[in-house]
């Protein structure tokens, strides 16, 4: 595990401009200094976002900075709202370069304490922190699989990146938060699942774990628990997001940014997954792959001669197999015909 300091974050500054970068969840917070960032450095912004007055508010203020950027009103959890942002992209600036998935809501509903209806039955959980940071962060991951590539010709100075916002409880659970946690851990899952088929496509992969941030995405009853404990700068988050997405190193592709408190921005190589728990389950996980393929495999093959050559083969192969029984059992067979010969 290396350190990224802060006069490093933006070392790649050049490769962004002129890059088209799409942001979910950008009029404010996290997202809005990541938008600016990018567009400080030339970069053309497309906001995503429910709230449809800040959201223009920010466009309008890195247009007033010379920049270029356009707002669409966007539910991440409406599979139409999302690909109606990345077509926004594409006939405004001709491309997507760089998709941030940032749009995302802290702890909804008490899950684990089981509420009741007025007739004494249970009701179903509020299910809100899983659609929006999972299912909409889903939609955004494979909607990029897709635009990134879309009128792409690469070039020397081109790239295309996917950063996922993460969190430092993508790593360990969250007291009153197992939704938050339980939608950070597979945002973690997903990216380690998917960034060797995105890198054949030539897309980097990356997820930002940020500790808490003060942002209005953690609730204040949270922010009075962590009185006196360092929160996760927002400008420095942004720039985590700014330096993986921007990274030229192919050997980071596939890594973990991690901000665990107020301090520097870490990088977790991929093979670090790997260590402890992780490499015993990895190993184990490899070898049931390695024979689920192999039993289909043969299984293939065994269907594909049954298709090829027909029932007379299986009926030869039944009667070679009754022979070597009979083969093997003979002392037995022997005994038996003498036995009812002499009865």
């Amino acid at each position: 595990m290396s350190t990224i300091p802060d006069e490093r974050l933006f070392e790649h500054a050049a490769r962004a401009k002129g890059k088209v970068v799409l942001i979910t969840g950008a009029a404010k917070g996290i997202g809005k200094e990541v938008a600016l960032r990018f567009a400080d450095y030339g970069a053309k912004i497309v906001i995503g976002d429910l709230d449809s007055e800040t959201g223009q508010q920010t466009t309008n203020e890195i247009k007033r900075a010379g920049g270029e950027a356009v707002f669409k009103k966007c539910n991440v959890v409406v599979w139409d709202d999302q690909v109606a942002l990345f077509d926004l992209a594409i006939s405004t600036f001709g491309a997507v370069d760089i998709v941030i998935a940032n749009a995302g809501v802290a702890e909804r509903g008490a899950f684990g304490n089981l509420r009741f209806d007025k007739d004494g039955k249970p009701v179903a959980p509020k299910m809100t922190t899983v659609e929006v940071n999972l299912v909409g962060l889903l939609y955004t991951v494979n909607l990029a699989s897709h635009y990134l590539i879309q009128n792409y010709t690469p070039t020397p100075d081109s790239f295309k990146s996917l950063v996922l916002l993460g969190s430092m409880a993508s790593w360990t659970g969250v007291p009153f938060g197992a939704l938050y946690a339980a939608t950070k851990h597979a945002v973690l899952g997903a990216m380690r699942s998917l960034w060797k088929d995105y890198e054949s496509r030539g897309i980097r992969m990356a997820v930002i774990h940020p500790w808490f941030a003060d942002t209005t995405i953690v609730p204040l009853a949270m922010k009075v628990i962590l009185s006196g404990l360092p929160l996760a700068p927002v400008p420095r988050i942004a720039g985590a997001i700014f330096y993986a997405a921007t990274d030229p190193d192919p050997n980071t592709n596939g890594s973990a940014w991690l901000l665990p408190d107020g301090g520097n921005v870490f990088l977790v190589p991929r093979e670090e997954f790997k260590i402890g728990v992780y490499d015993l389950l990895e190993k184990r996980a490899i070898s049931i792959i390695n024979f689920s393929s192999n039993v289909r495999h043969y299984g293939g093959v065994t269907s594909d001669v049954v298709r090829y050559l027909g029932v007379p083969i299986m009926k030869m192969g039944v009667c070679a197999y009754a022979a070597k029984l009979a083969w093997e059992r003979r002392d037995d067979i022997i005994a038996f015909v003498q036995n009812a010969t002499h009865s």
